[in-house]
């Protein structure tokens, strides 16, 4: 008889996935063609304007005037691409645009790459192979993945497997993680915690509990912070380090995104001394074998880096965090993530027929949200997210509260009573 084996996780996946997801593509609930926006009004291909509460530009800096005009500039005097590896030759904005990150940094190392995802690709394998000289590896590194950590980092297991064990752990639990800690202090083996800061689903991790666990371990904080950049902290540094008190431990590495509120596209790693920075670039694969960003994208990314130098960061912050204060005064707190600062809000339904039946009552009340189904939430459910900018209007806040209320008489959010 043959022996059993082990599935891989994307035919498990496969096998669970219903047709939730291709069912709304096909009813137009999402996967939306876009041919015209005013702000956070969006014309659609087959016709019809809506308020969208699908971007993750939290800070509504995607339109701003001086990202725009910097994108036109760079394109008229510098073409679309510069199609090399940084090492080979790259556009005078990306140094720039380091030099910026570093200052909002306080003087950290910064590195720049194509997105997030690219990030996690090129320098955990060099945290993992104890080369970056400001975190060595005692004996060898034991990877503790958050269960809630983004798929980008998740998908990476097989290949952080040649550097060390993999454990999964719910950070938020103090015995998972007691236990799994443990663990590598009786092996002598370096603990490094892969976590999200702000979830794109859920809420926050608790970063400076799990930053002193680290410490005391004689670990390493990794934290993809790609939905906190910009939305809060000085010069919109971040939920994560301003839940260490605005400065960077030696012992925590940082991952963002300059593709949701920062109003650009890329991403960047932060780590605590710059003199890792050369490694980084030498040695990472994307670095070494990828191309920079696109010309136009990079000079909106040195643009939107002025802006968060400035004044003008503080303002839209106050501007996104008054919306998300009112849709939860409007709504009595009742949605997902309620009362915490997280600019993402959702609606979990019972089944995922449930959910596509409220995608389309909010679709006829001229509401566009993001619908989402196994295997981003358990099989079988449904939720619905929305994330807020500081670009809606109170009009538009009022307009999903009240659509959500049509949404809650139906009886389809069954855990909640209407919202009057």
């Amino acid at each position: 008889m043959d022996a059993p084996t082990k599935q891989d996780w994307m035919t498990i996946r496969r096998d669970n996935t219903t047709s939730a997801l291709e069912i709304a593509y096909e009813e137009g609930l999402t996967g939306f063609t876009v041919v015209n926006r005013e702000d956070k009004r969006i014309t659609l291909k087959e016709g019809g304007t809506f308020t969208e509460f699908v971007s993750c530009s939290y800070m509504g800096l995607e339109t701003h005037p001086a990202l725009i005009e910097a994108a036109h500039q760079a394109l008229k005097t510098k073409g679309l691409h510069l199609s090399s590896s940084r090492s080979a030759m790259h556009p005078v904005y990306l140094p720039q645009l380091e030099s910026l990150l570093s200052e909002i940094y306080r003087g950290c190392g910064v590195s720049v790459f194509t997105s997030t995802s690219s990030v996690h690709l090129g320098v955990l394998p060099l945290l993992g192979s104890n080369s970056l000289k400001g975190y060595p590896i005692r004996k060898r590194a034991h990877w503790l993945m958050d269960k809630t950590a983004h798929a980008s980092m998740q998908v990476l297991r097989g290949i952080l497997q040649q550097f060390g064990e993999i454990s999964r752990v719910q950070s938020t639990d103090p015995e998972s993680m007691s236990a799994a800690l443990k663990n590598c202090a009786e092996r002598q083996e370096t603990p490094i915690l892969l976590i999200d800061g702000i979830g794109s689903m859920s809420g926050l991790v608790p970063i400076a509990q799990l930053s002193h666990q680290l410490e005391k371990a004689g670990g390493y904080l990794y934290v993809d912070d790609a939905h906190g950049i910009s939305i809060t902290g000085h010069h919109g540094a971040g939920y994560a380090l301003a839940a260490v008190d605005s400065q960077l431990p030696h012992h925590m590495l940082l991952a963002g995104s300059l593709s949701k509120a920062f109003g650009g596209a890329g991403g960047f790693v932060v780590v605590s001394d710059p003199r890792d920075i050369p490694s980084i670039q030498t040695l990472a694969n994307p670095q070494v074998f990828g191309h920079s960003i696109m010309v136009p994208m990079l000079a909106a990314n040195v643009a939107a880096a002025k802006i968060h130098l400035s004044d003008e960061i503080d303002s839209l912050q106050k501007r996104l965090w008054d919306n998300v204060r009112l849709f939860d005064s409007l709504t009595h707190n009742r949605l997902l993530n309620a009362g915490i600062q997280s600019p993402v809000r959702g609606v979990l339904f019972d089944t995922e027929e449930d959910g596509l039946q409220a995608c389309r009552i909010l679709r006829a009340n001229g509401i566009l949200m993001f619908p989402v189904f196994y295997p981003i939430i358990a099989k079988g459910k449904a939720m619905l997210r929305f994330a807020f900018s500081a670009a809606h209007t109170e009009l538009d806040i009022k307009q999903l509260a009240d659509s959500l209320n049509v949404v809650t008489r139906t009886g389809l959010w069954k855990s909640h009573t209407a919202i009057t």
